[in-house]
């Protein structure tokens, strides 16, 4: 199976954490951000991931994906979340991107290998959320204290290595993601527990985390 990507995508986390928890073999392919060629002729749609099945097909939508490799596991994590952290990730998903977008072209990552790719990019992005890249730096200070009170509430909401206190479920595959983008911010400082579990879940996972280049 291949697994069309971006680095930064919290959308191919979801779907990359599937197979490093289940153990399943993947080949991780990341597109060039500015590539509308290849995911269109896919799934019709300029959007990752994109999963190539084991039969050729292809499919996209990153929860489709978790779902279709879950099923074929020996031990299917749970599809429960609570209300509770659907909220958080509702609340923090309206905001959290204005702290991503201007650093995720910094990072050198492969899918912004290009200027081309950057500029695609950027254009992308500030056509979406009605602002500048720039405007969006300048907001940093309001964004980190807005996401300390909220890392605070999520804090509440952990139980063990993983969110739930059981076992692995869907709420991992919500939440680890957003937390994983967010360590490219530097100056967010993570409540201890909330630094543990991105820890524990980046290793169970097998995805990096952006600790080592934060901006």
């Amino acid at each position: 199976m291949k697994l069309y990507i971006y680095d930064h995508c919290p959308f191919c986390v979801r779907a990359r954490m599937i197979f490093g928890i289940q153990q399943i073999p993947v080949e991780l392919i990341t597109l060039a951000n500015d590539d509308e060629a290849t995911p269109i002729r896919l799934i019709g749609a300029k959007q990752v991931p994109i999963l190539q099945k084991l039969d050729g097909s292809y499919m996209g939508e990153s929860l489709d994906i978790v779902r279709h490799i879950n099923a074929q596991a020996k031990r299917p994590i749970s599809e429960t979340i609570r209300p509770s952290i659907q909220a958080w990730a509702d609340k923090v998903g309206e905001y959290y991107n204005q702290l991503l977008f201007p650093r995720s072209i910094q990072l050198g990552l492969p899918e912004f290998a290009t200027p081309a790719a950057v500029v695609y990019f950027i254009l992308k992005k500030e056509a979406s959320i009605g602002t500048g890249i720039a405007q969006m730096l300048d907001k940093t200070p309001e964004l980190l204290a807005q996401i300390h009170s909220d890392l605070q509430t999520l804090a509440s909401q952990i139980h063990s290595d993983t969110l739930n206190g059981s076992d692995l479920s869907m709420e991992d595959i919500l939440i680890f993601p957003m937390l994983r983008n967010l360590t490219m911010v530097r100056g967010i400082q993570f409540p201890a527990v909330v630094q543990d579990y991105i820890a524990n879940m980046a290793q169970r996972s097998q995805i990096n985390t952006y600790f080592d280049r934060a901006l």
